[in-house]
């Protein structure tokens, strides 16, 4: 049974128990503990890379794993202890050339992913359900199961046929981020030496109508500044920032300045935070953990995708002698704080969210995986934010962008038949 229809039962069997009370008895009703308020939130990731441990040998979903002994942040125990309800998984797969060839099978690999996903839900439905719509989100959520439904970061699997992406949107794609750490076909990333189109290329273009077309999110994070600029000029709905930073508090070329956080807001979109701390602070340089971190991968022929679980265990234990010998500087939980709070400071509860990149490289001390969800919204509530503001935080806003997506494509539809 889900945390949400637990806390349902909860409430009925408190309210029956008052109305056996007498009537003589006049104190109040308690106030929900801290617990009872988190968990009764709809609390939805906008960034969850756990996909790529899906296809990880012998990952089991269902099974309780420890981020600090095989560095997974995400599994049904710990979205239960956390009040996490699911939210967007992640489609990433890496970029190679710019060709045919590599396309298809970047493609291949990104819908295989899109399968594992659906297979996992398949086999718990119980706990698990794909969601269609934002609709289907809030009835999944307030069902006690955990919502699914998937993103594609990095469009580069699409290659040159824009029109594949009603084929990922039919899997259960409902957002989509043109471009990752290099400039594609798409667009120019944030994060490449050089530009490449100056914003969005024709075909980028091409992506954001399909994109609202199918009522689709727009996803800008790991994009260039231009190409923010274009999206927010070209969609007709609101764009997300799935999991970025302001570089008002740290100058990164994936963090966003205020401006445009501004200009974000004022066009209805949202900033999710992230917390993958060098994203979040300057690290001094660590040149003996790098080299043994290549040394140790320099072991390995394989992929850990492609390993067995045998290889696989192996290769943990030597990521975790490499960890214990030369530990890595990592950021705080004040340091992702200091992030989301001068987003809210900036544009408010109703623009700003949470998307820490678990599974991709995020978690910071004191946020180390799902189950530390509570944390933020203690936090919330100490420097001033309503259960109302909490809630538009952690799930409320996302699911607003991806409705106003829903209706524009709409809206485009009934268009297309008048004409």
């Amino acid at each position: 049974m889900g945390v949400k229809l637990r806390v349902s039962m909860i409430a009925l069997a408190a309210g029956a128990l008052a109305a056996c009370q007498t009537a003589t008895s006049q104190e109040p009703a308690a106030e929900p503990d801290f617990m009872e308020q988190h968990q009764g939130l709809i609390i939805l990731d906008t960034h969850l890379d756990t996909p790529a441990n899906l296809v990880q040998p012998g990952f089991d979903i269902m099974e309780r794993h420890d981020a600090a002994l095989d560095y997974s942040q995400v599994d049904w125990p710990r979205m239960e202890e956390g009040g996490l309800d699911g939210g967007w998984w992640v489609l990433y797969t890496p970029q190679g050339p710019l060709d045919e060839r590599s396309y298809q099978l970047t493609r291949d690999v990104a819908i295989m992913r899109a399968v594992a996903v659906r297979e996992m839900v398949a086999a718990n439905p119980d706990e698990f359900e794909m969601a269609d719509t934002a609709a289907d989100a809030r009835r999944i959520a307030n069902e006690g199961k955990k919502v699914v439904m998937m993103s594609i970061e990095n469009s580069y699997p699409l290659g040159t046929d824009v029109s594949l992406l009603e084929t990922f949107y039919n899997l259960g794609v409902r957002m989509v981020g043109p471009v990752h750490f290099r400039n594609n076909q798409f667009a120019d990333s944030g994060t490449d030496i050089q530009q490449a189109y100056g914003g969005l290329s024709p075909l980028g273009e091409e992506l954001v109508r399909e994109a609202n077309r199918l009522g689709m999110v727009l996803d800008g994070s790991h994009a260039a500044d231009d190409v923010f600029d274009d999206l927010i000029e070209l969609s007709g709905a609101p764009i997300i920032l799935s999991h970025s930073g302001t570089s008002a508090i740290y100058m990164h070329p994936r963090n966003i300045d205020d401006e445009r956080l501004r200009t974000l807001a004022e066009h209805g979109g949202v900033i999710q935070i992230n917390a993958l701390g060098s994203y979040l602070k300057q690290f001094p340089e660590n040149p003996e953990r790098d080299a043994a971190m290549r040394a140790m991968r320099a072991e390995f022929t394989t992929s850990p995708a492609d390993m067995t679980e045998e290889e696989y265990e192996v290769y943990i234990a030597r990521r975790n002698e490499v960890d214990a010998q030369f530990p890595p500087e990592r950021a705080d939980f004040e340091d992702f704080m200091e992030q989301l709070l001068h987003a809210l400071r900036v544009i408010g509860p109703e623009h700003v969210g949470i998307g820490p990149d678990w599974d991709g490289g995020g978690g910071v001390i004191g946020l180390e995986d799902v189950s530390d969800y509570p944390a933020i919204s203690e936090r919330l509530l100490a420097e001033g934010y309503s259960w109302e503001d909490i809630g538009n935080i952690m799930g409320g806003n996302s699911l607003r962008v991806l409705e106003a997506a829903e209706a524009y494509a709409a809206e485009l539809a009934a268009a297309a038949t008048t004409e």
